[in-house]
């Protein structure tokens, strides 16, 4: 009887690649390192890579913590793959950005520090690509709650195949998998797993999503997970398309600072201060979808992401739309988001962020 396999993407890997699987110790990024490893010795089609693993111990769940460390350990042991362990604690960088102003929720902080890490591993040259063990299931499950959110189509992208980094690739080459069939793998290698507790919380948006919300559209759509990742799928090609397109227009758009009289623009000198202003009868020459990602683009020029609400209320002050609380009258102001001010003269519409 052959061994059981689990298939995973080759895409993005190469003969002679340095390659470091982020393992927990959960069902997912054991299936992956063992799945890889295994592919790595097959007689015939080997993968031709190197093999290493990455673990941080974010100090949550203390005891349970240190187990999952002792297992990752015991499993990379048992593989002959090296390991680079890592032990943070979150509840300490918790109260730190707390203190700093800008406070990050535990997942947040979690994902930080291992991102961080890897991009570290990248950097230094101890890996080529870092592989994360992201499902299908996850995939649906993130991009749910970017739709329940309100995420625009850059959000609806959920959990990218690749990301490319200065100096190498994080890759999910089980994006496509079903986290049944992972398990279903494991359990046919007789090879245990570690349950994170903190899965079953329901304080979590993503567990309430995963245990009550998702078995309920799965059974009015049995394939929704694969619809959902086709979703991304989409959004993401379709958000690629148009940052192609405000590559080549916003040069042609943006205009620095305020016009002067005589000619010529002004602009600020102020420590940290910024600005950016567009003609509104250019604005006007654009569809209105093209209208909105520009000027959704022009905020991220000064480091804003615009929320629908706040990009409708720039469309308003701009005369492209009808909101009773916003004026389109020459001289009428908007304050928005993070220190973002839109000021609207008989010609332009200028956005400018003071610092705090």
């Amino acid at each position: 009887m052959p061994p059981p396999t689990l298939a995973l993407s080759r895409e993005h890997i190469r003969p002679g690649d340095r390659l470091c699987v982020a393992i927990s110790g959960g069902a997912d990024s054991v299936a992956l390192l063992l799945a890889l490893h295994a592919a790595n010795q097959t007689k015939h089609s080997a993968l031709g890579v190197g093999i290493s693993a990455v673990h941080v111990n974010h100090g949550l769940r203390d005891s349970e913590s240190d187990a999952d460390q002792h297992f990752v350990q015991a499993l990379c042991t048992r593989l002959d793959i090296p390991l680079h362990l890592h032990s943070v604690s979150i509840p300490a960088r918790l109260a730190e950005t707390r203190a700093a102003g800008s406070p990050e929720t535990i997942e947040e902080a979690a994902r930080t520090v291992r991102y961080d890490l890897f991009t570290s591993l990248l950097s230094s040259g101890e890996a080529d690509k870092v592989l994360t063990a992201h499902t299908l299931d996850d995939q649906a499950e993130t991009v749910l709650m970017k739709l329940l959110r309100g995420a625009w189509t850059e959000g609806l992208g959920g959990i990218h195949p690749v990301i490319t980094l200065p100096k190498g690739k994080i890759l999910r080459p089980l994006l496509q998998t079903p986290r049944a069939e992972i398990e279903t793998y494991l359990q046919a290698l007789d090879q245990p797993w570690r349950e994170d507790s903190s899965n079953t919380d329901s304080a979590y948006t993503r567990n309430r999503l995963r245990h009550t919300i998702l078995p309920l559209l799965r059974a009015e759509n049995p394939s929704l997970d694969h619809t959902l990742s086709n979703l991304s799928e989409l959004a993401r090609e379709e958000e690629a398309r148009w940052q192609t397109e405000l590559s080549r227009l916003l040069p042609q758009l943006l205009l620095p600072g305020k016009p002067v009289r005589g000619g010529g623009r002004a602009v600020s000198t102020a420590p940290g201060a910024s600005s950016v202003a567009l003609e509104l009868e250019r604005l006007r020459t654009l569809d209105p979808a093209l209208r909105r990602r520009v000027l959704r683009a022009a905020a991220r020029q000064l480091g804003v992401r615009l929320s629908f609400d706040e990009t409708a209320r720039l469309l308003a002050l701009c005369g492209f739309l009808t909101l009773a609380t916003v004026s389109a009258k020459p001289g009428a102001t908007l304050q928005l988001s993070n220190q973002l001010l839109a000021e609207r003269s008989p010609r332009e519409l200028r956005l400018s962020r003071q610092p705090r």
